[in-house]
């Protein structure tokens, strides 16, 4: 693990990696992490999904803290869908099937913090 170290910078500093081929116009910037900065306990991202664009419908045993920053998108969580926006926030729990989506004309940006326990074990 990497010494904590102190950071500043703007997120747009931090390279924008393409998620893959499961997720469609979504990239990822690991903006904080165990890696980089030596952040103990969460790692923060920031994602943005294109116009069209969707992350995979999946579960992991983590949970997901999200701020969105910008644009409009839907989000589902167990089969419900809800309309978000700048400033909402979403709590996804540990085990719960969701997805992002950004059916709108816009970029669909937000914030996703994640436990770093979760890089450790691989999941």
């Amino acid at each position: 693990m990497t010494e904590p170290t102190a950071k500043v910078c703007h997120y747009s500093e931090v390279t924008a990696e393409v998620f893959g081929d499961e997720a469609p116009g979504v990239t990822i910037r690991w903006v904080i992490d165990e890696d980089r900065d030596g952040a103990p306990t969460y790692a923060l991202r920031v994602i943005e999904v294109a116009p069209g664009g969707h992350t995979p419908d999946h579960i992991h045993p983590f949970e997901h803290e999200n701020f969105i920053m910008e644009g409009k998108g839907r989000v589902q969580i167990d089969g419900s869908w809800f309309e978000v926006g700048p400033g909402d926030v979403v709590f996804v729990p540990p085990n719960s099937q969701h997805t992002y989506v950004n059916d709108g004309e816009e970029p669909f940006k937000f914030l996703c913090g994640i436990p770093v326990s979760r890089l450790r074990s691989g999941s």
